[in-house]
């Protein structure tokens, strides 16, 4: 088994609270889909490319968006403000300009701290 195949069988394994596979790909969300709902592989592909694809344009329009029982991801603008290289000391002004934020649910965190059943469903 070379490096490639022990990549894809902890791809084919991977359950979203593992540790073993610290970054969840879109890949293993299709695939999980694909697993437990029962779409075919092309359905579970697109409909994770769906979902991204609205979340990618919502965000980029400046709208805020709420997963219910998840989170929010949230624009925000910070302001021009004075930089510094660290390197060599030089003052750099820094542009203003808007960055993503994400604040997980109040559910979720419970779930996170194992106040919550991880079991219960995201509504």
């Amino acid at each position: 088994m070379d490096a490639n195949d022990a990549k894809k069988t902890a791809a084919a394994a991977v359950v979203i609270g593992s540790l073993e596979t610290p970054t969840l790909t879109k890949a293993e969300l299709a695939e999980l889909l694909f697993d437990k709902l029962g779409l075919n592989k092309r359905e579970s592909k697109d409909m994770v490319e769906a979902f991204f694809d609205i979340l990618h344009d919502s965000l980029v329009k400046g709208e805020d968006v709420k997963l219910s029982g998840f989170g929010n991801f949230n624009i925000r603008r910070k302001a021009p403000r004075p930089g510094r290289n660290p390197r060599t000391g030089e003052s750099i002004p820094i542009k203003a300009r808007n960055v993503v934020t994400f604040h997980a649910s109040h559910k979720l965190k419970g779930q996170v701290q194992g106040d919550v059943p991880a079991g219960e469903d995201f509504e």
